[in-house]
């Protein structure tokens, strides 16, 4: 990973996800699952020691995540609710069917990696989508309205999809999931902000600027140290099953083209404007799998087979928002779009 490729942010205030970006993360997390890996095969008790160390990683990863959310900024979205209904409809309603139907249609008998796939299409991403969504010139500041509400919407929604769609295979402990989400992740989320609130009374612009540059540069970081433990406890199960990794790659790039092809059609039926159409495309393609990661650890433990499905999806997603971008530069041009 190219640690001075960042995200291209908004200027007028600190946004998330200003950490590496692109092309750059898929070659840290590979890096992550490569050398996680490694260590597990050449010594499988150093993997269990690393995988000791797992849930202080998550809960840092967390943080990070959580303090990265500015709720303040869902005030912009009240001025579009037109949009920011129509993005949450297609986030939170249409792309977890389009998911169900994808993942059933090529892991229907393989309920760990189908839970994982699932888990991965169901939630949208809450911090790095704004870089590419700037890159394509869509709409910054309306997308960041937007990651405070995918960010609470999805951890409450959360063991809604899955008992929806993964009663069937037994996989998950129902019970348990809401006390789980509310001790590992709503009361830190709360904590997080009331932070954020005091840091940004105490400290300048620039400092909390400076912060948030560092946060967001963390979070890969992070994240793949994250993946490294996942992996090097876990190889041998995850080593069994490679076949099928490739399955879940044909089914993510089923995925990205079935979301493209809705917003695509949204924005036309509701006639957006191209910044707020690139947005669309950007918000329902890009997926929340640090996040996602975290909780299906804790909420589904033991369980690697489905985080390796998630973190699968992670290798794939930066290419193709790399290209989505692309696509939509070049609709941009078509439109007569200025930067």
């Amino acid at each position: 990973m190219t640690m001075t490729d960042a995200i291209p942010q908004p200027q007028s205030q600190p946004q998330p996800g200003a950490g590496p970006a692109g092309l750059g993360v898929t070659t840290l997390l590979a890096g992550a699952i490569a050398l996680g890996s490694l260590v597990g095969l050449l010594s499988p008790d150093m993997g269990e020691r690393l995988s000791a160390g797992t849930d202080p990683t998550l809960l840092m990863l967390v943080a990070l995540l959580f303090f990265e959310v500015r709720l303040r900024a869902v005030a912009a979205g009240f001025a579009n609710l037109r949009f920011i209904g129509i993005a949450w409809v297609a986030n939170f309603l249409i792309v977890p069917v389009i998911g169900f139907a994808i993942a059933a249609l090529f892991l229907s008998g393989q309920p760990l990696l189908f839970t994982g796939l699932l888990i991965y299409f169901m939630s949208p991403c809450t911090d790095w989508f704004l870089g590419f969504t700037r890159m394509a010139k869509g709409d910054t500041a309306l997308g960041a309205a937007l990651l405070p509400i995918n960010m609470v919407s999805q951890l409450l929604l959360y063991p809604v999809w899955l008992w929806l769609f993964t009663r069937q295979t037994g996989v998950v402990d129902f019970a348990a999931i809401p006390h789980l989400l509310l001790q590992w992740f709503l009361i830190p989320f709360a904590a997080a902000q009331a932070l954020r609130f005091a840091l940004e009374r105490l400290l300048s612009g620039a400092l909390l600027a400076r912060l948030c540059e560092w946060v967001g540069f963390a979070i890969p970081l992070v994240t793949a140290a994250l993946i490294a433990q996942i992996f090097a406890a876990n190889i041998g199960t995850i080593a069994g099953h490679l076949g099928a990794f490739a399955v879940i790659l044909i089914a993510i790039f089923l995925f990205f083209v079935a979301t493209f092809l809705m917003g695509e059609g949204l924005a036309r039926l509701f006639r957006l404007p191209y910044p707020q159409q690139a947005l669309l495309a950007m918000t329902t393609a890009a997926r929340n799998a640090p996040l996602m990661l975290a909780v299906t650890a804790v909420a589904i433990p033991d369980q690697p087979l489905i985080l390796a499905a998630i973190v699968i999806g992670m290798l794939v997603e930066f290419p193709h928002l790399t290209a989505l971008k692309q696509i939509l530069l070049r609709q941009a041009r078509r439109k007569g779009v200025s930067a």
